[in-house]
């Protein structure tokens, strides 16, 4: 789809440097598709805030004996 966007003549230069006129589309469509795929990260983690019990987590007193006790509970692992 064909889309009209306005950018300072500068920031056409540094682009035109970086990636090279017949190349601004991709490199557009690149750098937008990681902006939106980041904004959905967050959007996700401020989501799941609050979410865990204040009461805090299995692993908190001792991180190496959950950790343990974790890996005993696996039966497909082995050693």
């Amino acid at each position: 789809m064909r889309l009209h966007i306005s950018l300072e003549q500068r920031l056409v230069a540094q682009l035109d440097r970086r990636v090279g006129r017949r190349k601004r589309s991709a490199f557009i469509a690149e750098t937008v598709r990681r902006a939106l795929e980041d904004e959905r990260r967050w959007d996700d983690i401020l989501a799941s805030l609050g979410k865990i019990d204040e009461g805090g987590h299995d692993w908190d007193k001792d991180p190496a004996k959950w950790v343990r006790t974790q890996r005993r509970g696996d039966a497909r692992r082995v050693g």
